[in-house]
């Protein structure tokens, strides 16, 4: 498959490619860690900072929170700054938020390190972004891959770590670890990780990239406190309209920015749109965050809460311990992700990353299909999962990431980017919500056994059914340098072996 190579980017210094993407791997494991190991322990977070399970739930909600609004203004802000002084900004966030949760003296300093935590996300996006800037496609594809896998966890085993260490030492050392991860990573990064200029002209758009955040944050915190406030209460009716409020505002000024863009004598001189509304209204951009959202929505609400209840309940399911059930239905599907990763990215610069994506969502489709159709079998459903860590933890991760940074025009590569992880945040906020509302409304209504699950699994099907159906209305790239010039073609990149 041919490519047209894109012009060199201009670094500071030479990139050392195998140096490079080892500190990236320690940036991205360093905020991953306080995703996937905390989960277990804050049943320990409640005990040990004499709180409620309430302010607790606060605290993920504002992490989960925080990365999406973090992902959508700091990757974009890379573009005008660079992506390195960005990155070792987040990780400097992410020191901080670590210490205040290690030595967290109450739960109002622990939901403010969680905060910055949340922030740090971005350090994901940026790693893809700096790979983009500098690795030709196959390099890229490939280290996009390890990435992803990276940012997985430690294969499931990390969940099962995290439960281990707040049973022996307290949460505690979960941020003590996550501490020294980060600050093993700020000195990778700062010495291994070239510094290319920044790609855009003009200057942030903050009062784009405020109403985005404050229609993400209305939006993500509407769905996440629903089930528990209401969906008809006044507190989720004005995070959810306020939110979809704010997005129509942010829609508008993009819009406005974007003439004045256009306009010659603006250029340099005036705020530039945090991503420009030909773009996110073109089948480059809107297919895409639609199928991120819905695939979300279904494989990760189904994952991270109906599978796990439904295999714990002694009722409905088979009454498995935490543990039993973590490890025949949770473990597998992520360790075989960490293989579909590298994967993904392997096979993306070589037959598109389109055609993934769409092999991925397919995939996934069908094996959350078995899953529902042999749910009382317990074998059937652990190969189902595990089917689905390949296709959805590996493969649609991965090729959907990789799609994002792709298909970026230049000089708004941090903007679909960006996007694209708030993306992932609101779908997998959105399935939650969902499931766990139809899962309560259907205890409610007197349904016994697994009747209680149906709903919310027929749900999740139908979500990936949708997202299936996004990911076919996804347009592939252009190849001519016209194309690229408008904004419509990806930057391709100078060759650097790994």
């Amino acid at each position: 498959m041919s490519m047209t190579c894109r012009e060199r980017p201009r670094t500071a210094r030479p990139a050392n490619p195998r140096f490079m993407l080892p500190a990236l791997m320690l940036a991205v494991l360093g905020y991953q860690i306080n995703a996937t190991m905390l989960s277990p322990a804050l049943p320990d977070v409640v005990r040990r900072l004499h709180t409620t399970s309430g302010l607790v739930g606060l605290s993920q909600t504002l992490f989960f929170l925080f990365a999406a609004v973090g992902q959508v203004t700091l990757a974009r802000l890379s573009d005008y700054r660079g992506r390195k002084p960005m990155m070792l900004a987040c990780l400097a966030m992410l020191i901080a938020g670590s210490l205040a949760c290690a030595l967290a003296p109450n739960i109002g300093v622990f939901i403010a390190g969680r905060v910055l935590q949340g922030v740090s996300a971005a350090t994901f996006s940026l790693a893809f972004l700096t790979l983009n800037d500098v690795l030709d496609p196959a390099a890229f594809g490939r280290a996009a891959g390890i990435i992803s896998a990276v940012n997985g966890g430690f294969a499931g085993v990390d969940a099962i770590a995290g439960g281990w260490l707040a049973d022996t030492v307290g949460f505690r050392a979960i941020f003590l670890g996550s501490l020294l991860l980060s600050v093993l990573g700020t000195a990778a990064v700062f010495r291994g990780v070239p510094a290319v200029p920044p790609t855009s002209r003009g200057r942030m758009d903050w009062l784009g990239a405020g109403l985005l955040g404050l229609g993400l944050t209305g939006l993500l915190v509407g769905l996440a406190q629903g089930a528990s406030w209401g969906w008809t209460s006044p507190p989720t009716a004005v995070s959810l309209v306020g939110g979809l409020l704010a997005l129509i505002a942010f829609v508008l000024v993009q819009r406005a920015r974007g003439d004045h863009r256009r306009s010659a004598a603006a250029a340099g001189t005036a705020a530039t749109a945090v991503i420009d509304i030909r773009l996110l209204a073109s089948r480059r951009a809107w297919p895409l965050l639609l199928t991120v959202t819905l695939t979300l929505a279904g494989a990760f609400g189904a994952l991270a809460l109906t599978i796990p209840l439904f295999t714990q309940d002694p009722h409905a399911g088979y009454g498995l311990s935490a543990t039993h059930a973590a490890l025949m239905y949770a473990t597998p599907a992520s360790a075989i992700g960490v293989v579909g990763a590298p994967l993904a990215g392997y096979l993306g610069p070589r037959f598109g990353w389109r055609r993934i994506a769409l092999i991925g969502a397919a995939g996934s489709l069908l094996a959350f299909a078995v899953a529902v159709a042999f749910l009382h079998s317990g074998w059937a459903l652990f190969a189902a999962l595990a089917v689905l860590g390949l296709t959805y933890n590996g493969i649609s991760i991965t090729a959907l990431n990789g799609l994002a940074v792709v298909s970026a025009p230049k000089g708004q590569e941090g903007a679909l980017t960006g996007l694209t992880g708030a993306c992932f945040g609101i779908g997998a906020s959105l399935g939650t919500a969902l499931a766990s509302g139809l899962i309560t409304a259907a205890g409610a209504g007197g349904a016994k056994g697994a009747d209680a699950y149906t709903g919310a699994l027929y749900a999740s099907l139908a979500l990936l059914v949708l997202a299936m159906g996004a990911a076919l209305l996804i347009k592939r790239a252009p190849a001519t340098a016209a194309d690229r010039e408008d904004g419509e073609h990806p930057r391709q990149a100078v060759p650097a072996h790994l």
